[in-house]
């Protein structure tokens, strides 16, 4: 297919709006010819994952655009950074490597992004209508502005996502047509209990599952609650986009483009329907554990992706009075912490001994005791990425489970409410 573009697109290319922009349109275009896009579509907004150091590239290619004059052309917040710029002395880091990843997160905020530093920008007011053409980098994002907006984008990452933010175009492709978002997998939930359903442990297992089994196909799930929250759907849709390549599933009754199932799978006959029984979850669950249970724990890392008001919320609860025995960090976005601190909730964490770490992760940075051992969480993602990123073992449970096992210093769980 040939691809088309329209004058002011050629204009870019020929440096209408500067030697940044010009570069970003050639990489965007060879990445259209590449996936076989017969024209761009203009997008309203941008996520970019490109911030997050890897290696100095990464610096270079930001540090050119803004020196060049690059200017994101529409909406843009920033995906975490290999820092926590408010509290830099929580990282364990080089001189170099601390320099650099600092020159990377500047740049984008240089190109006019904003410095959100955060894997949920949907959680501080970047809120895309559905039908909404967006270009978003991070894959959980990608899942949840797909799935629990209805916006649409295709998997842009590191540093398309950026070329994208500074042209205002995107292939058109993939997810971003109606035709290829339709379900081709329904997955039924209706004999799991409603009391499982009703707990937020259960999401990032049925996650795992998920990715695991559909890899990059769409799913329509039925069977879940129609009060199946934002914080559920956003732990459901980072499992599955980390076990997998998860970027779009329906929940049929809850998500905006599957008000019934029929919709959901636009009229078509799915190619296969699953009914989940306890022994698939159960055997998601098991692998999200790398550790012994029972055993003592050494940390306890939440906010993957980031946590939220309403999860900073339960986590006050469960904390208040309590003295945490074991490092306690919960990860979040800058303005989320903002919030925290005008209500006082802040304080109350701080005072239980939970650490609370903006603009990154403690699995995307040496955060954690270098000494090593068992980390606790309630994340997927975390344990999914855990053991590989951080040299730590993973414990998967509840966030109950994770307060009641930082309390204790070791191991305690909630084995029961998965025997059905």
């Amino acid at each position: 297919m040939t691809l088309e573009l329209t004058d002011y697109e050629r204009s870019l290319i020929g440096g209408s709006q500067g030697d940044a922009t010009a570069m970003a349109m050639r990489i965007l275009v060879s990445a259209a010819e590449l996936v076989g896009a017969g024209e761009l579509v203009e997008i309203r907004s941008a996520h970019i994952d490109g911030c997050l150091h890897h290696g100095d590239g990464g610096v270079e290619f930001a540090e050119r655009l803004a020196d060049d004059g690059g200017r994101v052309a529409v909406d843009t917040t920033l995906n975490v950074g290999a820092l926590d710029l408010l509290h830099p002395d929580k990282v364990r880091a080089g001189a170099h490597k601390t320099a650099m990843a600092r020159r990377q997160m500047d740049a984008y905020v240089r190109m006019g992004a904003e410095p959100t530093f955060t894997c949920a920008p949907y959680q501080i007011g970047h809120l895309p209508d559905v039908g909404e053409q967006v270009a978003w980098g991070e894959s959980n994002a990608i899942a949840f502005v797909n799935s629990v907006l209805g916006a649409r984008t295709e998997r842009y990452g590191d540093f398309l996502d950026a070329c994208c933010a500074l042209t205002g175009r995107a292939p058109l492709h993939g997810l971003h047509l109606e035709e290829n978002r339709a379900a081709t997998v329904v997955v039924d939930a209706s004999h799991v209990p409603s009391e499982l359903k009703a707990r937020d442990v259960f999401y990032p297992v049925l996650g795992t599952w998920l990715g695991l089994e559909v890899g990059r196909d769409i799913a329509a799930i039925v069977g879940l609650p129609a009060a199946t929250t934002r914080d559920q759907l956003k732990a459901l849709g980072a499992a599955a986009a980390s076990t997998g390549a998860v970027a779009l599933f329906h929940v049929v009754g809850v998500t905006p483009e599957a008000a019934t199932l029929d919709a959901a799978t636009h009229g078509q006959v799915p190619g296969r329907t699953v009914a989940l029984t306890a022994e698939m979850l159960r055997g998601s669950l098991a692998r999200l554990s790398t550790a012994g249970q029972g055993g003592r724990v050494d940390a306890v890392a939440v906010g993957s992706p980031h946590f939220s008001m309403g999860e900073f919320e339960h986590l006050v609860r469960l904390v208040s009075g309590r003295r945490l025995a074991v490092p306690f960090y919960a990860c979040t976005a800058r303005g989320t912490l903002l919030a925290l601190e005008e209500q006082g909730d802040a304080e109350v964490l701080r005072e239980a001994g939970v650490e609370i770490i903006v603009d990154t992760c403690v699995v995307v940075t040496p955060i954690l005791p270098a000494s090593g051992g068992v980390l606790m969480t309630n994340s997927g993602k975390f344990a999914h990425y855990g053991p590989s990123n951080t040299g730590y073992e993973v414990l998967y449970g509840s966030l109950e489970d994770c307060v009641d096992s930082a309390v204790a210093g070791r191991a305690l769980s909630s084995p029961e409410i998965w025997a059905w």
